[in-house]
């Protein structure tokens, strides 16, 4: 099969979901099949040049644009005159297409182009609606409501399937915004279990924390970001660091809104600073590096749809602690795979005590059980196969 996903965005700054459209399009080249990419970039983007699958960019560029996105909101929503003039010219050179995301021109542009003709296309919503947005971004919410009853709706409307990643994503999606009219599909996702040498990849890490080298860690990899919960993170840790002096923190990932040197700020002023490392945002060996050299791993999320972070921590048969508001989470306390708290400091800590206080065989079973969490229900090889067959299926349909 020929498959083109449309998305907002190929920089992998951007988490998940280009990260999982990166990821399994290399299981389908084994397998024979092709996937293309049609974004909302610029085309002379930095990230369109670099992306390993072959991108279509239709994004307005230029320094103008820029400036205008901040006075437009149809710009802010990522709108481009290309988007449905491209799909109209080539969507019949592919056999289905996946709308990846909600909230940005991607999904109502492909809606304008594809939603009044035979073209197989489904929606997978990466967790956009989740009903923590409305709550906590009260103001974005007011303008979403706008858009989800004059179009936004129509997308999952008539498209051929809505894909979700968990039961709880597609659970908890269902009370966001009316009027909701789906076909909902729970398919598998996750990570490829293919690596690299174990030490390579440690050395490449130590290379971007070498004041790690040497420590016992435990580990945060994801988007710097408040709906990530790192300020619980370094709470939970100052409260315990004198009890467990062998232990530092490594904080990797993007810092996509500028909340570093507040976070920095904050292990100052509780006597932590020292034993956390922030090494940026880490891709290939060295981030795979960080998992290896890590004995557990913490993503303390106020909300997050599935979490291939998590996944690819269990890959490695590391086990991890997570919040229940990370929607794997069931999968994750019904395997023994790791800790589930609730997302305020007190619960983080006490979990994190109980992993630092782990003897090696106990902290080896765990990590065994994550392992085995990961090749049952997160191992995307399989996962994209089984996608590329539901696709078959509903292409059979029309």
């Amino acid at each position: 099969m020929k498959i083109l996903h449309v998305i907002a965005s190929v920089d992998p700054s951007g988490g998940g979901p280009i990260e999982g459209v990166v990821m399994s399009s290399e299981t389908w080249r084994r397998h024979g099949h092709t996937r293309h990419i049609v974004c909302l970039d610029p085309p002379h983007s930095q990230w369109v040049q670099t992306c390993p699958v072959p991108t279509f960019a239709v994004g307005i560029a230029g320094k103008w644009h820029v400036l205008l996105k901040q006075l437009i909101p149809l710009l802010r929503y990522a709108y481009s005159p290309w988007l449905k003039k491209w799909l109209r010219a080539h969507v019949h050179e592919y056999d289905a297409v996946i709308i990846n995301g909600l909230w940005n021109y991607s999904s109502f542009g492909s809606w304008r182009a594809l939603g009044h003709t035979d073209v197989t296309y489904v929606v997978f919503t990466h967790g956009m609606l989740d009903p923590w947005f409305n709550k906590t971004y009260p103001i974005k919410t007011f303008f979403k409501t706008i858009y989800w009853k004059l179009f936004e709706h129509r997308v999952l409307r008539d498209a051929r399937a809505v894909l979700f990643t968990s039961e709880e994503e597609r659970r908890l999606a269902q009370h966001s915004f009316a009027p909701y009219m789906a076909r909902e599909i729970v398919v598998g996702y996750g990570t490829r279990d293919d690596f690299g040498d174990p030490a390579t990849e440690i050395a490449a890490f130590f290379e971007k924390a070498p004041r790690a080298r040497g420590r016992r860690l435990m580990l945060f990899l994801s988007r710097i970001h408040p709906k990530k919960g790192v300020d619980l993170l370094i709470q939970a840790f100052s409260r315990l660091a004198g009890e467990f002096p062998e232990f530092d923190l490594v904080i990797a990932g993007p810092d996509q809104v500028g909340w570093q040197a507040t976070l920095e700020k904050l292990a100052r002023q509780l006597g932590v600073a020292e034993r956390i490392h922030w090494p940026g945002m880490l891709l290939g060996d060295p981030k795979w590096g960080a998992f290896r050299a890590a004995e557990f791993f913490v993503l303390p999320s106020h909300q997050e749809n599935f979490g291939i972070v998590v996944s690819e921590a269990m890959a490695i048969g590391r086990p991890v602690l997570v919040t229940n508001k990370v929607n794997i989470w069931r999968e994750i306390e019904q395997d023994g795979a790791g800790l589930v708290v609730d997302d305020n400091a007190e619960a983080v800590e006490t979990a994190m005590r109980t992993l630092c206080s782990l003897s090696a065989e106990a902290a080896a079973e765990m990590g065994a059980r994550a392992r085995r969490c990961f090749v049952e229900r997160y191992d995307l090889d399989r996962n994209a196969m089984q996608l590329l067959e539901l696709l078959t299926k509903l292409r059979g349909e029309t």
